[in-house]
């Protein structure tokens, strides 16, 4: 029996319970992972609070790493091996889990299991981000929502690499000291400051190319106005609930803008998507271009918690929680 976090409703934090499960032995292409580290994404709470329904009873957690306890039929894993997965279904936030081997991806001994489970998810999301659905070119400017968050600092370091000129929007001084800190050119905070107008001010008057939104309704309506003509509107979350129904006008009385909303799990659709973009992640941390904060740490049982901080805008960077 291993401790794993289940829920029968959806709901607000409360609902989770932590209970003994018997995952059972690994069937053909699957592995049992024994967990080392668990990583915390908003997409959980999305899961918990059903705005991205699940089938219910479910566990939650997408994000992990750990070793592998056991391995079923037809498995390249062998037992002992060092593993990371962010898109291999539910139920992280758990002692052990049973996983299909297809979905893992195999960590360097160089990297320690906080570390790949601080990054694997975030750092897949900040490859396909801006090196696939809009690829940033050096010279470019951007703009990043959230830019002190687990994403956000590891989008800032990537995109300041490439040569791009990184806007990002925060809501305290102290996150935006630490968005400057991670490769953002300016920083507007958005508690204070009109985003749009001032991403038009620092380009001149004529906005950015792209803008990456994972906060929702809150910044939709800036993020559009903050584009220049023929600019791509990537949103990729909700934080902060989703923007409302778009009128297609909107988009052609801003000068012919699209909008996107992509997720990760069909940029790693295949195994070989998934290894790539995850080498691609691996690769910038071992070689010290990207650096993962990990300020937060919470135990298993204090999984409530961790939701009420990453939900009330508590958190910087990245959060573990330890099985």
């Amino acid at each position: 029996m291993v401790k794993a976090v289940r829920i029968t409703a959806t709901g607000g934090p409360e609902i989770m319970q932590v209970v003994d499960v018997d995952p059972g032995p690994p069937g053909p292409g699957m592995v049992t992972v024994a967990n080392r580290a668990i990583g915390l994404n908003f997409i959980d709470t999305y899961h918990r609070s059903g705005l991205y329904p699940i089938a219910l009873p479910s566990g939650l957690g997408m994000e992990g790493a750990g070793v592998v306890a056991a391995v079923g039929e037809g498995v390249e894993f062998a037992v002992g091996d060092r593993i990371a997965y962010c898109s291999a279904g539910f139920g992280a936030y758990a002692e052990a889990l049973n996983l299909p081997a297809a979905r893992l991806v195999p960590v360097p001994v160089e990297i320690d299991f906080e570390t790949a489970a601080a990054a694997l998810l975030k750092g897949q999301t900040v490859e396909y981000l801006l090196q696939r659905t809009f690829p940033l070119q050096a010279g470019q400017t951007c703009l990043f929502h959230a830019a002190a968050g687990g994403v956000g600092l590891l989008f800032g370091q990537w995109a300041h690499s490439l040569g791009v000129t990184v806007i990002g929007t925060v809501g305290s001084g102290e996150k935006a000291e630490l968005a400057r800190a991670h490769g953002y050119h300016h920083v507007i905070n958005y508690r204070q400051e009109d985003v749009a107008a001032r991403v038009r001010e620092l380009t001149d008057g004529v906005g950015v190319p792209v803008v990456y939104d994972g906060i929702g309704r809150d910044t939709f309506e800036a993020s559009l106005a903050s584009l220049q003509p023929r600019g791509l509107l990537v949103s990729f979350g909700n934080s902060s609930g989703k923007p409302e129904p778009l009128d297609l006008q909107v988009l052609a009385a801003g000068g012919s803008l699209y909008v996107t909303r992509p997720t990760l799990i069909t940029y790693t659709a295949t195994t070989a998507e998934l290894r790539a973009s995850a080498a691609a992640v691996f690769e910038r941390i071992q070689a010290g271009s990207l650096r993962v904060e990990i300020n937060q740490r919470f135990a298993l049982a204090d999984i409530a918690a961790a939701h009420v901080a990453l939900e009330g805008r508590a958190t910087t960077g990245s959060t573990v929680v330890l099985p």
